[in-house]
C-alpha cells in the first residue's frame, strides 16, 4: 500500500515538473504573441497593406535609435520626427554603419511609446523584420513604412496620444552560416598567400 502510494506521488511530481517545465519553454513565445495581438508592452502591429482610412488629425512620430552593449555598430535615425494623419503612411529611414573591420550581424528590437498606442502603430515595411549583415566598413540606409491605424480615435486611453515615439535597439547576432564560410575562406586565402 505504501509502495503504491510512493509511485503516485513520484508519477505526480515528475508530471509537474514536465508541466512546469514545457510552460516555462513556451512562455517566451506565447507572451511575445500575447504582445503582437493584444499591442502590450508596446509591441506595433504588422500589416502587408495601408488602411485606406485617412483622418485629418495628425499625429507626431519620433524616432530613436541605440545600440545594445558591445554592439560595435554606429546607428542612428536620419529624422527626428515626423508629422502623419491618422492613417496615412508615413516613411523613416535609419542609418546603420560597422566601423569593424569585421562583418557584424544585427537584429533590431523595437517599442513604440506610450504603450496605450502601440497596437495602433502598424509597420508595413521594416528593416526589423529581418537580420541585418554589414560588412567592415560599410554603411546602409533602411526604411521603415508605418501607419497609425484610425481606430486609435475610439481608444478610450490612446485617443489623447498626440505623439508617439518608435524606438529601435539593434544587438548583435551570431553571423548566418553562408557568411561564416566566406569568412572562413577569405581567411584561409590570405594565410595561404602569406605563407608563400
Amino acid at each position: 500500500m505504501n509502495r503504491k502510494r510512493n509511485k503516485k506521488t513520484i508519477l505526480s511530481l515528475l508530471t509537474l515538473v514536465l508541466v512546469m517545465g514545457a510552460v516555462s519553454f513556451a512562455s517566451v513565445p506565447l507572451y511575445d504573441w500575447f504582445c503582437r495581438v493584444t499591442g502590450y508592452g508596446g509591441t506595433p502591429s504588422v500589416s502587408a497593406k495601408n488602411n485606406s482610412g485617412i483622418l485629418e488629425e495628425i499625429i507626431k512620430i519620433r524616432f530613436d535609435a541605440s545600440l545594445q552593449k558591445d554592439m560595435p555598430w554606429n546607428f542612428k535615425a536620419l529624422q527626428h520626427e515626423v508629422e502623419v494623419n491618422i492613417g496615412a503612411s508615413g516613411l523613416a529611414f535609419y542609418e546603420a554603419f560597422n566601423p569593424t573591420d569585421r562583418p557584424v550581424a544585427g537584429q533590431a528590437s523595437f517599442n513604440v511609446v506610450p504603450f496605450s498606442a502601440g497596437q495602433y502603430f502598424t509597420k508595413i515595411d521594416c528593416f526589423c523584420f529581418v537580420e541585418q549583415v554589414l560588412q567592415p566598413g560599410e554603411k546602409v540606409t533602411m526604411p521603415v513604412s508605418f501607419y497609425i491605424d484610425p481606430e486609435i480615435v475610439n481608444d478610450r486611453e490612446a485617443k489623447f496620444v498626440k505623439s508617439v515615439t518608435l524606438s529601435y535597439t539593434f544587438y548583435e547576432i551570431d553571423l548566418p552560416s553562408e557568411v561564416l564560410k566566406t569568412v572562413k575562406n577569405n581567411f584561409d586565402l590570405k594565410r595561404k598567400i602569406e605563407i608563400h
